[in-house]
């Protein structure tokens, strides 16, 4: 009976945890598609297949629902940030740097990563405090990493820098802004071939060492 007892709660908390990330992919589902407003708990339970109560015991509100679906992307950041870091130390400044911007755009540039990104600066005003904590966890995150990094660079050596923060801006926005600005108003342009986003991390790098390259 012991034995019985201790293996329960694992077992309550595995069903737990199905049941809400049922619920938050269902939501994540409606969100996108009806906007904020557009989304009732009852749709989401619907979806989800569980019932009303189960999404309340899950999420006290909608907003705590929206703000765990929000920061929830963010949460592989750090894998990224950890390869940036790692940068610092390249022996081979321009295949490397070529390799982390590819990197970069194929990690940002995602359909569900720019809806979601999309659905946040439509409800920024609603939701200041969610805004916040994603910039800060992911684009600002990978700023500072970038920073860091480019800074420890120019200290080698190898670039020339006297702003890493503003390069740091610019090497993000040389490699992002043309894909992500078209996809923050056009469905079709959520979408990128590998040799797409390839080409947009090879222009973004040969224009960033033509500037800090010493």
């Amino acid at each position: 009976m012991t034995d019985l007892t201790r293996t329960s709660p694992p077992q309550e908390e595995g069903r737990s945890a199905r049941k809400r990330r049922a619920i938050m992919e269902a939501a994540t589902e409606l969100f996108l598609r009806n906007g904020y407003q557009g989304t009732s708990m009852d749709e989401v339970a619907t979806l989800a297949a569980v019932s009303k109560q189960t999404v309340y015991k899950q999420f006290t509100d909608k907003e705590q629902l929206f703000s765990a679906i929000i920061i929830g992307a963010t949460e592989r950041v750090g894998d990224f940030t950890d390869v940036v870091t790692e940068f610092a130390g390249t022996e081979d400044l321009e295949k490397d740097l070529g390799e982390l911007a590819r990197r970069y755009i194929t990690a940002v540039i995602q359909p569900r990563t720019l809806q979601l990104r999309r659905l946040l600066i439509a409800e920024a005003g609603r939701f200041p405090a969610v805004a916040r904590d994603y910039y800060q966890r992911a684009p600002g995150r990978t700023i500072d990493a970038f920073t860091e990094t480019f800074r420890k660079l120019a200290g080698r050596g190898l670039l020339r820098i006297d702003d890493p923060s503003m390069a740091a801006g610019h090497f993000a926005w040389l490699i992002l802004a043309q894909p992500m600005d078209k996809a923050m108003f056009f469905d079709e342009e959520l979408q990128h071939t590998p040799t797409d986003l390839q080409r947009f991390a090879d222009e973004g790098v040969r224009v960033f060492l033509a500037a800090y390259r010493t």
